[in-house]
C-alpha cells in the first residue's frame, strides 16, 4: 500500500505560479513512475505531467509546468507557472507500480492516487 498525500493547491491570479508537493508513505517511491492528473468541473481526468528516469508533459502545460522527485523525501513535486484559467482543476498525483510504461499518460498504467489539491486560477 502506498499513500499519497497532495498539497499546495490555492487560488492564484493568472500568469501566477504554484508548486504542488506530493508526500508518499507506506512505500518508497523513488523507483516508481509517478504522475501528476487533473480534473476540471465536467470533464474527465486528464493527463498533466509524469516522471520516470525522464520527464513526460501535456501539450497544453509544456513550458509553463516541472515535474521533480526528491528521493530522499519520498516526495514528488509539480511546479506551476504562467498559470492560466484553464488550468483550474483538482490535482491528483498517482504512482505506478513500475518504473516505467509507455503508456504514461493514461490513469489505467497507475495503482495508488492522492485525495486531490484544489488549483483554481482567477483571470
Amino acid at each position: 500500500q502506498v499513500q499519497l498525500v497532495e498539497s499546495g493547491g490555492g487560488l492564484v491570479q493568472a500568469g501566477g505560479s504554484l508548486r504542488l508537493s506530493c508526500a508518499a508513505s507506506g512505500r518508497t517511491v523513488s523507483s516508481r513512475l509517478m504522475g501528476w492528473f487533473r480534473q476540471a468541473p465536467g470533464k474527465e481526468r486528464e493527463f498533466v505531467a509524469a516522471i520516470s528516469w525522464a520527464t513526460y508533459y501535456a501539450d497544453s502545460v509544456k513550458g509553463r509546468f516541472s515535474i521533480s522527485r526528491d528521493n530522499a523525501k519520498n516526495t514528488v513535486y509539480l511546479q506551476m507557472n504562467s498559470l492560466k484559467s484553464e488550468d483550474t482543476a483538482v490535482y491528483y498525483c498517482a504512482t505506478s507500480p513500475s518504473s516505467y510504461s509507455s503508456s504514461w499518460r493514461e490513469p489505467r498504467v497507475y495503482d495508488f492516487w492522492g485525495q486531490g489539491t484544489q488549483v483554481t486560477v482567477s483571470s
